[in-house]
């Protein structure tokens, strides 16, 4: 077995791994690993600020179903890796992150660019590792990586000090079997006769909906979930991250549920008989307030991770385990059924919704943020992969752009991280070189992480970027509409003109505010070779609709009212 110094085995072990790319910014305590690397078939992504590189990681694991990896030195660049690791966390993402650590003797002493990151990054990692001794650092780099992609996918952290990587050791890959507490458990959980009850329970019901959450994405359980919808003719409503897990033109799509869904699929939600939640947790914006959350359904949640099952929404029949295999289990155990009555209900409801009447609508007095996100489908055939930021702009793509295709939508769920669109958007080109990637961010978001449109020149990227810039931090600025007497606050906020600062970069920058110009310059920006940047100056103050207020019931909603042209 030769020996090899603890940054040579890193490398070693990340290529074994299937790693090709990796997201990083060097720095002192990590600067032996980025020594090493000059050996091994690794393509090394130049961040601009380590949040980015975290982004990037995830945006690349979202967009190819691989553990993504992101790389920095000690103290603050692992800090700042810390937003990146908790969306990562919170939307069961596999990220691997790598930091730098100062030298074991000095650990506690409070040294140059010391930080207790395992101790940080704890409440927003799957799990985190401080690797002390260089024969541990091989079997902990394979089981971080098992760690990351099995179960419920989640970001793992290994923080390996500097006199570490120096080390040497005997290398050899480990390949044993590996075996984590509590792994088999969930078969325990899962009795045959659960599925049966399920079955029994579909046969009977007479209004049923679908919840497709994001575990059908992560699972691979989109066929089996169309398997399921078809035979039992059952309407499917979608999380914002399960957007994509079922097509959205399909007959049987309802759309999006939530806060910003539907008033149609929300209502659908309250109404229901019977609610089948595949790979999803009932987030409370999903849910509105608990206590009148779908009152007379019954509920079976399909889940892998057991702390989920009644933690916000008790249910009836808890199907634990992988999606994919679970309904593998129970396809064969449901029988064909229709619903006329229902779908009847459904489609009255659906034509009294004035949600795409929207897209028909004039506008002389300004340029509609929807107006703009449709036509980027229109344009793209909706064949792209778009990664947006956090605000209005990500929910009008969720309800104008249609994803027929899985993993398409790449957004920050849970957390909610603005700034998180560029540097996403990196990761997936990365994961999909092949594939249209389009940024839509808003003028807020984007100013945190527009940096790393250095990244995508240095790396000669083709990525197309639309900023819907209506002058405010929008979404906040619409809940002070709403809810504070429009008193806005810290809202308004002034942006440079974003096709110069893509200029100065050398990105060809356009700047539209006007419908008539909208298609032209979508065009020109999709031919050229190279990134673009579009800046849409939309409507100062339109608001995304419909909307459930904070404690109300789901079907409690704010809606836009139907506006009807003139001839």
């Amino acid at each position: 077995m030769p020996k090899l110094a603890g940054a040579q085995i890193l490398w070693e072990c990340l290529v074994r791994e299937g790693v090709d790319t990796v997201f990083g910014y060097p720095g002192g305590a990590i600067l032996p690993a980025y020594d090493a690397m000059l050996q091994y078939p690794i393509h090394h992504v130049l961040v601009r600020h380590e949040q980015g590189a975290s982004h990037m990681a995830d945006g690349y694991a979202r967009a190819s179903g691989r553990v993504g990896v992101c790389v920095g030195t000690s103290g603050p660049a692992a800090t700042n890796m810390v937003t990146g690791l908790a969306t990562a966390m919170m939307d069961s993402i596999p990220v691997v992150a790598i930091t730098g650590q100062v030298g074991t003797k000095v650990i506690g002493s409070d040294a140059f660019q010391e930080t207790d990151v395992t101790g940080v990054t704890l409440p927003v990692t799957k799990h985190n590792y401080l690797v002390t001794h260089v024969e541990d650092l091989a079997e902990t780099i394979r089981e971080a990586f098992y760690i990351a992609r099995h179960g419920r996918p989640g970001p793992v952290l290994i923080d390996i000090p500097k006199d570490v990587q120096l080390a040497q050791t005997e290398f050899e890959y480990p390949t044993h079997p590996i075996h984590l507490p509590n792994e088999r458990l969930l078969e325990k959980y899962v009795p045959q006769e659960y599925f049966a009850r399920a079955a029994e329970m579909i046969a009977a019901a007479e209004r049923p909906v679908i919840l497709a959450g994001h575990g059908i994405l992560l699972s691979g359980a989109m066929d089996e979930v169309m398997e399921f919808a078809e035979k039992t003719n059952t309407p499917v409503a979608l999380t914002l991250l399960g957007i994509g897990g079922f097509p959205a033109e399909h007959p049987l799509c309802l759309g999006m549920m939530g806060m910003h869904g539907g008033a149609y699929v929300n209502e659908a939600i309250q109404n229901a008989d019977l609610l089948l939640a595949m790979g999803m947790r009932f987030d409370d914006r999903v849910t509105g307030t608990l206590k009148t959350y779908s009152p007379h359904s019954k509920k079976i949640h399909f889940e892998i991770d057991p702390t989920e099952i009644n933690k916000n929404v008790k249910v009836d029949v808890p199907l634990l385990g992988d999606l994919k295999e679970s309904l593998q289990k129970l396809n064969p155990l449901v029988k064909a059924k229709r619903h006329d009555a229902w779908w009847e209900h459904l489609q009255r409801a659906m034509q009294e919704d004035p949600i795409r009447d929207v897209l028909d609508w004039e506008s002389p007095d300004g340029l509609m943020s929807e107006h703009v996100v449709h036509d980027i489908w229109t344009a793209t055939q909706g064949d792209a992969i778009v990664v947006t930021d956090v605000g209005q702009h990500q929910m009008w793509e969720a309800q104008y752009y249609l994803h027929n295709k899985p993993h398409t939508l790449i957004t920050s769920g849970g957390l909610g991280t603005m700034g998180f669109a560029l540097p996403a958007a990196i990761g997936a080109k990365f994961a999909q070189p092949h594939k249209e990637v389009w940024v839509i961010a808003g003028d807020g978001g984007f100013q945190m992480t527009m940096a790393e449109l250095a990244t995508i020149v240095q790396e000669k990227i083709k990525i197309n970027i639309a900023i819907l810039n209506n002058g405010y931090l929008g979404m906040v600025r619409q809940w002070q509409e709403f809810f504070y007497d429009a008193r806005y606050c810290a809202t308004p906020i002034f942006s440079p003109d974003f096709s110069k600062v893509a200029d100065a970069y050398g990105i060809p920058g356009y700047v539209v505010d006007n419908r008539n110009d909208v298609m032209d310059v979508l065009d020109q920006a999709r031919s050229l070779p190279g990134p673009a940047l579009i800046e849409f100056r939309v409507k100062m103050e339109d608001a995304v609709y419909p909307m459930v207020p904070a404690g109300a019931s789901l079907n409690e909603m704010i809606k836009r009212e139907k506006i009807v042209q003139p001839a």
